[in-house]
């Protein structure tokens, strides 16, 4: 992992895929990143998180206050979360917000579900950055955090991401999971402005770069 940013309230985080952000509730003693950096750092408060699965930025607080403020941003959409995805086809539209209710934690996989009747409202802004060879890179500007809430959303609109077969994306040697990574973070913390901005991991420009070239 990459630290980006440390004080006395902050701790601005790179995370790599393959580490979950907290341990999960059925695996209490995994390794996961707020396990790793408080070995350095102590007490961390988590403000957000990012599927195991997804790379890039996590924001932590370093006391309760810090905690509470960056909660309250949050909630109130008030941080502006920018991710790119390579997705399997190549939309028609340029841009397009999805507004999919959202249902989480079903099945023995875990997965989200759209649910009309008791899902929670979501709204995830994507946009078309390039159309490549039959796949497109997109960006994502989640309004809300619902877990999996873009990779469900991309799903839904015809387009999942790449290497996400727990939502029917074909099977590809391309990436070995699914092609999202949490690029860019702007939040304002007590009068000051953060603007925070990740290049792709290895194995997401790497798979950019082969359908780039026709693989």
């Amino acid at each position: 992992m990459e630290v980006l940013f440390s004080d006395e309230n902050l701790l601005i985080v790179n995370k790599p895929s393959g580490l979950a952000t907290i341990p999960g509730s059925w695996e209490k003693e995994s390794i996961s990143l707020v396990n790793l950096l408080e070995k350095d750092y102590g007490r961390l408060w988590v403000v957000h998180r990012l599927d195991k699965v997804t790379s890039g930025l996590v924001i932590f607080a370093r006391n309760p206050e810090a905690h509470r403020l960056l909660s309250m941003q949050f909630e109130r959409h008030e941080t502006y979360k920018l991710y790119h995805a390579i997705v399997f086809g190549t939309p028609a539209w340029t841009d397009h917000t999805a507004r999919h209710p959202l249902r989480l934690n079903v099945g023995h996989s875990h997965r989200t579900v759209i649910d009309h009747a008791k899902g929670k409202p979501s709204e995830t802004v994507f946009h078309v950055l390039d159309r490549l060879n039959g796949y497109a890179l997109l960006s994502a500007s989640p309004a809300t955090g619902r877990t999996h809430q873009v990779r469900v959303h991309a799903f839904a609109l015809g387009y999942p991401l790449l290497g996400d077969t727990l939502y029917s994306a074909p099977a590809t040697e391309l990436i070995n999971r699914p092609a999202l990574h949490a690029q860019s973070l702007e939040f304002i913390f007590k009068g000051r402005s953060f603007d925070f901005t990740v290049p792709y991991p290895a194995d997401f420009a790497q798979a950019l770069q082969k359908i780039r070239a026709g693989y």
